[in-house]
């Protein structure tokens, strides 16, 4: 057993299950979207990205992209949290909390794909 293979796969996975964590529950109501669930999230996506850095097959450059996509969604959605929290001082607003977890759905999906990706790739090897 790969124990590389493994983390990359855990670090993959855990990815999609936080954003998906995150992402279900109604779109405009800030009680069911915990900003340390989308940040967990972000952080674990940003750790799955550096360990697909280096695989030179086609399939490691469209899993690196997929999680590029991710983080960039992840990390817009936490911008628009932190600025409207933080520098606007205003509440979450069923508008602006409705954008956070768009965003992250998109991300979600953009996971979902990595993981398909990961799976292929898992099938197609031969020893």
């Amino acid at each position: 057993m790969n124990l590389e293979k493994v983390f990359f796969a855990f670090f993959t996975i855990l990815a999609l299950t936080l954003n998906f964590g995150f992402f279900v529950g109604d779109l405009d109501n800030p009680a069911h979207h915990n900003a340390y669930e989308l940040f967990a999230a972000l952080v674990v996506s940003l750790i799955a990205t550096i360990m697909k850095f280096g695989d030179r097959a086609h399939i490691g450059a469209l899993l690196l992209a997929t999680s590029l996509v991710a983080d960039l969604q992840l990390i817009t959605a936490a911008i628009i949290w932190g600025y409207t929290v933080n520098v606007m001082g205003a509440e979450l607003t069923p508008h602006i909390i409705s954008s956070i977890v768009s965003l992250s759905g998109g991300a979600f999906l953009a996971n979902l794909i990595s993981v398909l990706l990961l799976v292929v790739e898992t099938v197609t090897f031969r020893r």
